[in-house]
């Protein structure tokens, strides 16, 4: 009686020292992915974000109010920005009689939203959100 409690015994640590070896190998994977995951959705709402503040500095810059220094547009992509800690670069095309139409383009380096600073691979390209729009009253004469 006393010889099969020890096999029995035996086995039962042996199977949970694979159990333990196996989770060892599968864990790396299991937090690669996990991570790929994370890092893709926060890439993902960054490129949102930045979409939507040139959307959103286009629509104050096609107002007849809006006039060189466009402060307003800048003031407002930079607080749609600012909650992903980031410094765009921005880049207006003003609207002439001849094309009326306001161009907004907000840029940000990949490398400075990443939260895991290119494990996943190269982060040398630029996050671009760009709108157009045509300005209000510049074809009435």
């Amino acid at each position: 009686m006393k010889r099969y409690m020890t096999l029995r015994r035996w086995g039962r640590s042996r199977r949970r020292g694979s159990t333990i070896v196996e989770f060892a190998v599968v864990l790396p994977l299991l937090l690669t992915v996990l991570f790929g995951i994370i890092e893709y959705g926060w890439l993902f709402m960054v490129r949102q974000t930045v979409q939507n503040a040139a959307r959103e500095g286009c629509r104050v810059a096609v107002l007849k109010t809006s006039v060189e220094p466009y402060a307003a547009v800048l003031e407002r992509i930079n607080t749609i920005v600012e909650p992903i800690g980031a410094t765009p670069a921005i880049t207006l095309v003003h609207a002439t009689p001849e094309d009326p139409v306001e161009e907004v383009t907000v840029s940000i380096p990949a490398a400075e939203v990443s939260l895991l600073g290119g494990f996943f691979g190269s982060l040398d390209y630029n996050i671009v959100g760009s709108c157009s729009m045509r300005k209000e009253g510049m074809d009435e004469g």
